[in-house]
């Protein structure tokens, strides 16, 4: 399964960025804008790692900071405009992993990310984002894909499931991992769903649909994007 990221931001345009790109990267996000709605969400949907503003509508992000100490060890790597070094001391002594300054890209914000995971035991490479092969070029990135150099236009579902097959490349991604990322949980069992949206991929993607080269299947088990 996906990895969970809590953003807590305010700032729409700041949020809709980095919700982006994490999905880009196959983290599953959730957004809170105040700090209530933070707060509500940790206790009933406790994330993996949360991505923290400070200057929240009702409130200081240190005070999520502090009640997230008293019960949880998970990651929080706060992004803010301020810049003072004693903020930034507050923040890390009260349990912060690391305080990221605004203006940041995406790039370092991930890089960060990965270190305070790591330093809680779990380890992630770089997600593979981009998948070249013969005549198709997918990236997920700039959301486009093409073959010959022509757009392939697909629906966000059909996008969706051909991201989570780029992520996997060359290996086997099976039916319940497809449905559980790219419909829910609770679709596990609706194989006629992947069924259907492979249908419809390979459609718009292969050559020759009735004997794919990209989309391949593994019987029994699930799907696999061929590799270099």
């Amino acid at each position: 399964m996906s990895l969970r990221v809590l953003v807590v931001e305010d700032d729409r345009e700041i949020r809709t960025l980095v919700q982006s790109a994490l999905a880009v990267e196959g983290f599953e996000v959730q957004t809170a804008v105040t700090l209530s709605e933070a707060t509500a969400l940790v206790q009933h949907s406790p994330p993996d790692l949360i991505v923290l503003d400070l200057g929240l509508p009702d409130g200081e992000g240190l005070q999520l900071v502090r009640e997230v100490r008293r019960q949880s060890s998970l990651p929080i790597v706060v992004v803010s405009a301020r810049h003072q070094e004693e903020q930034k001391i507050v923040l890390l002594d009260a349990g912060a992993d690391d305080y990221l300054t605004k203006p940041f890209s995406v790039a370092e914000l991930l890089a960060r990310m990965r270190v305070a995971l790591r330093h809680r035991g779990t380890a992630l490479a770089a997600a593979v984002t981009e998948h070249v092969l013969d005549d198709l070029r997918i990236d997920l990135a700039t959301r486009t894909v093409t073959r010959d150099g022509q757009p392939v236009h697909l629906t966000p579902t059909e996008f969706k499931l051909l991201a989570c097959l780029v992520r996997s490349a060359g290996r086997v991604v099976t039916h319940r991992q497809l449905l559980a990322d790219v419909w829910g949980p609770e679709y596990t069992e609706h194989t006629h769903y992947l069924r259907l949206y492979m249908g419809q991929l390979r459609a718009k993607i292969e050559r020759d649909p009735a004997e794919p080269r990209h989309l391949l299947t593994e019987t029994g088990v699930g799907y696999r994007l061929a590799g270099d």
